[in-house]
């Protein structure tokens, strides 16, 4: 028997122990057993929380079941001893069904998804909500005892209900974010992730190895931004912070930026892409809010203010002097 299934069969029995009545010696074993390892009380937590989810696994409610458990092969020797027979088979039975119903009871982590220009909001069951932007994929997954998502890609901001109980933590690749109630923005491009804290303060771990092994603590206008095993921290203000969050509104606000680089950022929200064609072009700066999806009117705006060429090519706007 493998050290895990001998836990939740160990949690098993004590459940089932639990629900006749503890003596005050059985309660303290029972308790000096959970203390005694954190996978102890998260299998026995797992076990009861599925218990009550199935209404107390109705299969091993009927008399021919209880038979069944009787005569069910007796488990570990650690249990058998000083334990009646007929308690070691219904453990080993629940810990079989409780394990069974598991995958179908335990939350799985929900899958959310946008396309290209889509924004979506998404209310969790802890009540933390979160809104996803363009081409973002996202995971997450409430339990009783962690609040978990997972951002594969894309951009999202999340509004994080507090709960001391259960931090709430993002991974993205080899980083995670964990917080306990507070807002910010998460956006993942391949390797390079950014974190902007809008309210309350976050703690982002980096690779375990690696000058990013150690946690940064980031607060309200902090922005962290992490590649590889290194990471940059640095502030900003309250207005660049509403900037930023500029897409949660359907808006790109830039501020001097490149032309190359503001090209870039409407080519996420567009099925339409532009194409800067030279250096030049390239290292002109843009500043101003723009909707995100209308790449048209950008592309007007650039060709009377700068006299720039405009070329549409089968979906591909280039663009040059």
């Amino acid at each position: 028997m493998s050290a895990r299934n001998a836990i939740e069969e160990t949690a098993a029995y004590w459940l089932v122990r639990q629900g006749d009545g503890l003596s005050g010696e059985e309660q303290a074993q029972l308790d000096a057993w959970l203390n005694a390892a954190a996978e102890h009380k998260t299998a026995f937590w797992r076990l009861e929380y599925s218990w009550e989810k199935a209404g107390r696994l109705s299969a091993l409610r009927g008399p021919d079941t209880l038979v069944e458990a009787m005569a069910e092969t007796a488990p570990s020797a650690s249990l058998r001893r000083g334990q009646p027979r007929w308690a070691v088979g219904l453990a080993a039975t629940l810990a079989l069904a409780v394990l069974t119903s598991t995958a179908l009871l335990w939350p799985r982590p929900a899958h959310y998804a946008t396309d290209t220009g889509e924004r979506r909001l998404v209310a969790l069951s802890d009540g933390s909500r979160v809104e996803l932007n363009t081409e973002t994929r996202l995971r997450a997954s409430m339990s009783p005892d962690s609040r978990e998502a997972w951002l594969d890609e894309g951009e999202a901001y999340f509004d994080v209900a507090h709960d001391a109980s259960r931090p709430f933590t993002v991974h993205m690749g080899d980083r995670t974010v964990r917080v306990l109630g507070t807002r910010f923005s998460v956006r993942r491009d391949g390797d390079k992730v950014q974190v902007l804290v809008a309210e309350g303060r976050v703690r982002l771990s980096g690779p375990k190895s690696g000058p990013a092994a150690k946690p940064v603590l980031l607060v309200r206008g902090d922005v962290a931004t992490g590649m590889g095993a290194s990471v940059l921290q640095s502030r900003t203000s309250d207005q660049r912070v509403d900037d930023q969050l500029a897409w949660r509104r359907g808006l790109l606000v830039f501020d001097q930026i490149t032309l190359s680089d503001a090209a870039a950022e409407f080519n996420r929200y567009n099925q339409t892409q532009l194409k800067v064609l030279d250096h030049q072009t390239a290292a002109i700066r843009i500043g101003g809010s723009f909707e995100a999806t209308n790449v048209e009117a950008f592309v007007r705006l650039l060709q009377s203010a700068y006299g720039l060429e405009i070329d549409h090519d089968d979906g591909i706007v280039k663009i040059s002097e």
